[in-house]
Order: structure tokens, then C-alpha cells, then sequence
């Protein structure tokens, strides 16, 4: 036998902290946990005080709605100023707005009408969505440069597992809140407490701002985001397949009526119905911190979302609370597949000079897939029931993976998540100037199949 150069030995040793050595990224993950912490526990609490106030499905959806509208409004304006002005300064004002209106929910129940104290409630919602739009393409675009290129998908990872901690502690603690409580206030208001600290922590993170030519406010570029997800058929099917599944597999806005009619618990169980998803998904980023990238990205990407959907199902029949436990608990271990496969990619491909206008219109589809998936979800449950609504959602979810197995090859074919990395350094000079790469005039897509 002949000794063979063995690639995989020349490889570092995977360093499951090593996003969280870097002390920028550091300060931005516990600001941004804190933040998503509270953000989680004025959701459910919002959730549960509507369901209170009106008993309505309608009202329900209606949550998600009217902070999704300015989201998907203004996403091309908000990715415009994230790549023309400081990122950072856009998410510690959008915080800080945040906060204020975080406070002024806890005042509604001053207002004695009970119809203009709903009306007060949507209004300071859309408000926070006002803030959310400017905030989230700042957000996504600002955690690239704090990394190496190396490290940011295990920065993703990291990212992920605060948005599923806040998740799984938010809707709990919030719940007990409100059992012991019997009030929302303190929720609100611990809310606004923890937006305002996030503030505090990025003023403590550094970094270096790419020099780049003023953008001008024109039609051109404000559509550079949408024409790069156009021409990148990977990053494409991706995003797509993960809006119409969420948008029509997603149940969180129903949970209250599953708890209190379905499987009649109270608060507290209400509470653990909604951090369920959140303990999966954080016991995936966990296995995924741990685990180096993905050798076939794409094909588990396609597991991920059908497993998903099977679960929602199951969950939709379920009358038993364990097993509806058990049943979300999947659904968000699948998702978190799905939520790092595609923040990897569409940030790793990104060239920085456009980064906020893609995060802005990848923002919009998970915009329309959580929030618009949760006014969906309440119409339907209005119109026929909760149990039809969750399932047919499930189902609709297993018809959209099919079609996206079919109609994009490059996704089923993708390999090393990771390999993104390369493909962005030989692609990102030309991207920012407009120039087609030569991968996607052959008809390739963004890079060539792997494994």
C-alpha cells in the first residue's frame, strides 16, 4: 500500500467555543440572549392577554400581523441604511424603541375602555415591529464582522442556541409570571428592563467597519437583496422551503387555545407548550455546537423540514399533553437544523458591502413565515378549528418538501455547510460590483454540488 495525503488530517481540531472566545461576539451573544429573553416572555404574555381580554382566534393572529406588516414593508429601506450607516448604533436605538414600547404595554391597563385598551395593544405592537424592521438586517448583518469566516457558522450555532435558551426560559418564566402573578405588567416591564441592557452591551463591542462607497437611496439598490437570492438556487430553494413549512406547519399562535381548550391546563402548562419547541431546538444547537459541519447540508435540510412536518401533525391529533410535549419538542430540534443551514449560508455568501439589504430580504421570509403563518394559523382555526388548522398545516408541510426535492437538485445535492466560506471569497468582489459570477452563468447555482 501507498500512503495517501489524508485531507481530513490536515484539518484543525473542531473547537466547539470558538465563536465565544472572541470577546466582541461575546458581549453581542449575552446582549442579544437578554434581549430575546424578554422579547419571548412579552410574546407569550402578549398571547395569553388577548386570548384573555377577547377569546378570539381572530385576535390571536392578529399578534403576528400587525408586527410583520412594517417587517415586510420596509425591509428594502432597513437593508439600505444597515449597509449605509453603523449597524451597531441602528440596533441599540431599535432596542431602545423596543423598550419604550415594552413599557407602554405594561400601561394599558390603565385605560378603562376595553376596546381601546386592545386598540393601545396592537398599536404598541406595531410599533415594536417598526423597530424590529430597522433592527433585524442591522442584527444579522453587525455578527459577520465579529467573527472569522472560519468560525461563523459555530457563531450561527451559538446564535441560535440564544434565541432557543430565551425560548425555552422565556415562555416558562413568563407562564409562572402570570400563574402567580395573575398579571402581565411585571412581564412587560422586565421586558423593557432587558431590551434597555442589550444596549448597554454592545456599546462594550468593538469592530472594524468595512470602507465602502456611499450608496445612494435608489431602486437599484434597493433591490440588490432580492436579485442575489434570485441568482443563488441553493440559497433560494432554502429560504423558500423553510417559509411556505413554518408559515404553514407553524401552531405557536394557537397554543393558548390548545392549553386552555384542547388539553385544559393552566398558565404554567401553557408556558411549557410554548418552550417545548425552543428545548428541542436548544438540544440541537447543542449536538451541532459539538459536531463539526455538516458533510451533506442539503439532504439533512430536507430531512429536517419533512421530520418537522410529521411532528406538527402528531401534535395536530394529540389529546395527551406528555405526548404534545414530546411532539414540539421535535418540531423545534428540526427547525434549528433549518434556522443554522440557512443563516450559513445566506451570511457566508454575502458580500459585507450588501450584507444588511440580503439579511433584510431574508428577514422578510422569516417574517412572513412566523408571523403571517400565525395570522394563517388563526384563520383557519376561526374558520374550521384549531385541530384542522395545525393539521392541514403539518400536511401542506410534507407537499412543500416534496416539491422542493423536485424542483431544486443543487439543494438535495449540497454538501459542507462550511464550504460556503470559499465561494464567498472567490464571489464577493464581483457580487458588489453586479457582476454575475461565472458559477451562476453556467447554470450552477452558487457553488458546485458537494458529496
Amino acid at each position: 500500500m501507498t500512503d495517501e495525503p489524508d485531507d481530513r488530517a490536515a484539518d484543525p481540531p473542531h473547537d466547539p467555543f470558538a465563536a465565544l472566545r472572541n470577546p466582541n461576539f461575546r458581549w453581542y451573544w449575552i446582549g442579544n440572549f437578554l434581549a430575546l429573553l424578554g422579547m419571548q416572555m412579552q410574546f407569550a404574555a402578549v398571547l395569553w392577554e388577548i386570548n384573555s381580554r377577547t377569546k378570539s382566534a381572530y385576535a390571536l393572529g392578529l399578534v403576528g400581523l400587525v408586527q410583520v406588516i412594517p417587517i415586510v414593508a420596509l425591509a428594502l429601506i432597513a437593508g439600505h441604511v444597515a449597509d449605509r450607516f453603523n449597524r451597531k448604533h441602528i440596533v441599540m436605538l431599535s432596542g431602545l424603541i423596543i423598550a419604550l414600547a415594552a413599557a407602554g404595554l405594561a400601561g394599558v391597563r390603565l385605560i378603562a375602555d376595553e376596546r381601546w385598551a386592545i386598540i393601545a395593544m396592537f398599536v404598541l405592537l406595531f410599533i415594536t415591529g417598526l423597530a424590529r424592521a430597522f433592527q433585524q438586517p442591522a442584527k444579522s448583518s453587525l455578527m459577520p464582522l465579529l467573527v472569522s469566516r472560519e468560525n461563523f457558522t459555530n457563531a450561527v450555532t451559538w446564535s441560535a442556541m440564544a434565541f432557543q435558551l430565551a425560548s425555552v426560559a422565556g415562555p416558562a418564566l413568563g407562564g409562572l409570571l402570570i400563574a402567580r402573578l395573575g398579571s402581565t405588567e411585571p412581564i412587560y416591564l422586565l421586558h423593557a428592563a432587558l431590551a434597555f441592557s442589550m444596549c448597554g452591551m454592545l456599546a462594550a463591542v468593538h469592530y472594524r467597519r468595512a470602507e465602502t462607497a456611499p450608496q445612494p437611496m435608489s431602486l437599484e439598490n434597493l433591490l440588490v437583496g432580492v436579485n442575489f437570492m434570485r441568482r443563488n438556487r441553493v440559497i433560494l430553494a432554502a429560504i423558500t422551503m423553510d417559509l411556505f413549512a413554518v408559515l404553514l406547519g407553524g401552531a405557536v399562535s394557537l397554543l393558548p387555545m390548545y392549553a386552555d381548550q384542547i388539553l385544559k391546563v393552566d398558565a404554567y402548562g401553557y408556558g411549557l407548550l410554548r418552550a417545548a419547541p425552543a428545548i428541542g431546538a436548544l438540544a440541537m444547537s447543542l449536538v451541532m455546537a459539538k459536531l463539526p459541519p455538516m458533510q451533506h447540508a442539503g439532504r439533512n435540510l430536507l430531512i429536517a423540514v419533512t421530520g418537522f412536518g410529521i411532528a406538527t401533525i402528531a401534535f395536530g391529533f394529540s389529546r395527551s399533553f406528555p405526548f404534545s410535549l414530546a411532539m414540539l419538542f421535535l418540531t423545534g430540534a428540526f427547525d434549528n437544523i433549518s434556522v443554522v443551514v440557512r443563516h450559513s449560508l445566506v451570511q457566508l455568501l454575502a458580500p459585507d458591502a450588501m450584507r444588511g439589504r440580503i439579511s433584510a430580504v431574508n428577514g422578510v421570509f422569516i417574517s412572513i413565515s412566523n408571523e403571517i403563518g400565525d395570522f394563517e394559523a388563526g384563520m383557519v382555526a376561526g374558520l374550521i378549528s384549531p385541530v384542522f388548522s395545525v393539521v392541514s398545516g403539518g400536511i401542506g408541510t410534507l407537499v412543500v418538501v416534496a416539491m422542493s426535492a423536485w424542483k431544486f437538485p443543487e439543494l438535495r445535492r449540497y454538501g459542507r455547510l462550511d464550504a460556503a466560506a470559499e465561494e464567498t471569497i472567490q464571489t464577493s468582489h464581483t457580487e458588489a460590483e453586479g457582476i454575475e459570477p461565472a458559477a451562476d452563468r453556467s447554470g450552477r447555482g452558487d457553488a458546485p454540488p458537494q458529496g
